[in-house]
């Protein structure tokens, strides 16, 4: 179940902040962001979620670069209660994002559906990126598409890659990347942005937050598993979508 929150910190003492978190209760703690040491100074029901689902905090807190903490600062944030953390942090693990609704999967339970490859290039000297797209379909033939792309961002080129793919297919898909910044974006940080009116920790504006709004509304009646390989690792069909991308941008 998600709960929203609101931290603010109240103020600084030997370097520990002294943080209110708000919701239908109260909570204090205190936190440094150079020991992360945390300590709860209350004792209620709000205390005991927070405590039951502290590695979500500490994220949050760990996250937050050093300059940020300061007396006044607020940010609203969400916790999921009873996230299983260590199976969503697990590399090898299926994330999907079915209608909207957010699960994880061993490797042995994924479905039968679609597959989809993708990598993207961006060529410095050349100032031009470029993206490959590798359908398989469920008979094992494949499908290739590349595009250009006038992104600057390797990041962002792989994620307009595979917005592309979801709007050329419209049946069950799984997306299989090597891109992080991709899979826990629209599994994990976009739920924090779309809470805090799409800030982050820092107090800043998340990057490309009309490109991840589209996304998401993509995501909202589809079932997609998201499956993370690791880039340069001789896997067949990443290394051919980052061949062909790198290709594009070298040909044009």
């Amino acid at each position: 179940m998600l709960t929203s929150l609101k931290m603010k910190i109240l103020d600084e003492k030997d370097g520990f902040f002294q943080i209110k978190i708000m919701g239908e209760e109260v909570a204090v703690l205190a936190f440094n962001p150079i020991t992360k040491e945390l300590n709860f100074k209350t004792e209620n029901n709000l205390s005991d979620l927070l405590r039951a689902n502290e590695y979500q905090l500490r994220k949050l807190l760990h996250n937050k670069r050093p300059e940020t903490y300061y007396k006044g600062f607020e940010l609203k944030f969400s916790i999921i209660d009873g996230k299983d953390v260590e199976k969503f942090n697990d590399r090898q693990n299926i994330l999907v994002v079915d209608h909207g609704e957010i699960s994880v999967k061993a490797e042995n339970e994924k479905k039968n559906v679609i597959e989809v490859y993708t990598d993207g290039s961006f060529n410095d000297k050349r100032n031009l990126g470029a993206y490959t797209i590798l359908i398989k379909a469920l008979d094992g033939c494949y499908e290739e598409k590349s595009f250009l792309s006038k992104s600057k961002s390797s990041s962002l080129i792989e994620l307009e890659a595979v917005i592309r793919a979801m709007e050329i297919t419209d049946e069950d898909i799984r997306i299989i990347t090597d891109s992080q910044y991709v899979r826990k974006g629209i599994t994990e940080w976009i739920v924090h942005w779309k809470e805090n009116e799409w800030m982050t920790a820092n107090g800043t504006k998340a990057k490309n937050i009309e490109v991840w709004k589209y996304f998401d509304k993509l995501c909202q009646n589809r079932y997609i598993e998201l499956e993370w390989v690791k880039a340069h690792s001789n896997h067949f069909e990443n290394d051919w979508c980052d061949i062909k991308s790198r290709e594009m941008t070298k040909k044009i």
